[in-house]
Order: structure tokens, then C-alpha cells, then sequence
């Protein structure tokens, strides 16, 4: 049985009565073991899971935490929710662009770092935030994000 087989087999155990199959728990397994969900592996996650291959894409592609790349060292998230909005959180993004010399979504070149957004921090009291990995940073102001990032190099 091959790797991606036998995690798919672990997601349901968790539960064997899982009708119709919960993919997004199934992609989450995949990127949990192997860091993404590698594009060439959606025919057979299909295959395990009794699905087409448009169904597992189709969630893949809905839920911007999967993906299909490997990220950096260090995943950096700008939150992009309504309380990080109204404080002015696209400043502090297009600064952590202009620092790390990626777009949304990308990684450097050097496997650094990847730049993602997220919707909630659960810190808005302290926005706009930013996290880095599992560490959360509020109050994000553009001018502290080199020394931000600084830390994490």
C-alpha cells in the first residue's frame, strides 16, 4: 500500500460509517503527513475515496488552507477579516510582500517563507494581525514588519 493509501485509510478509520466520504478531512490528512496535497495525488485520493476527481479538486480549490505546493520553512498569514480590514491590515500586507518579494500566495525563492492570508486571527482586539507559523502578532504596524520577519530568518 502506498504512502498517500494508507493515510487515507488512517482518515477513515476515524470514522468507518463516513458516508458520503468527508474529503476535506482526507486532504487534510495528506497535507498533515507530506506538508501539501500534491496535484498528481487527486486521481488517486479520488479512487480511494469512490468520488471523481472533480470532487476532491473542487474542495482542494474551496479551502485556501490546502495546498498543493510544499510552503516554506515559515508560513506567514496576514488576517484579511472585517476587524483587520477596518485597521488597515492590505498596509501591512503589501509591506510583507514588498519584504519577502513574493505575492500572496507564493513562496521565496530561498524556501523561506510562504505568504498566505487568513480570515481570523482571534485576536481582533489587538488588529490588524499577523501570524508567523503558530506565533500571533497584533498591532502589526507596517514599519515593525521587517523586524517582524527579522526574527523568523
Amino acid at each position: 500500500m502506498n504512502r498517500i493509501a494508507s493515510l487515507l485509510e488512517r482518515a477513515r478509520s476515524a470514522d468507518p460509517d463516513d458516508r458520503p466520504p468527508n474529503i476535506l478531512r482526507a486532504l487534510h490528512a495528506v497535507q498533515a503527513a507530506l506538508g501539501s496535497v500534491p496535484q498528481d495525488s487527486v486521481p488517486e485520493i479520488a479512487a480511494a475515496l469512490g468520488v471523481t476527481e472533480a470532487d476532491v479538486a473542487g474542495v482542494l480549490l474551496g479551502y485556501p488552507e490546502l495546498r498543493t505546493r510544499p510552503p516554506g520553512r515559515h508560513v506567514v498569514r496576514v488576517c484579511l477579516g472585517e476587524s483587520c480590514v477596518a485597521n488597515h491590515c492590505g498596509r501591512v500586507l503589501k509591506e510583507v510582500e514588498k519584504k519577502l518579494g513574493v505575492r500572496l500566495g507564493d513562496t521565496t525563492r530561498d524556501g523561506r517563507f510562504t505568504l498566505e492570508k487568513i480570515y481570523c486571527a482571534g485576536n481582533c482586539a489587538a488588529s490588524p494581525s499577523v501570524m508567523i507559523d503558530e506565533d500571533v502578532h497584533g498591532r502589526v504596524a507596517p514599519a515593525s514588519v521587517g523586524a517582524l520577519l527579522k526574527d523568523y530568518r
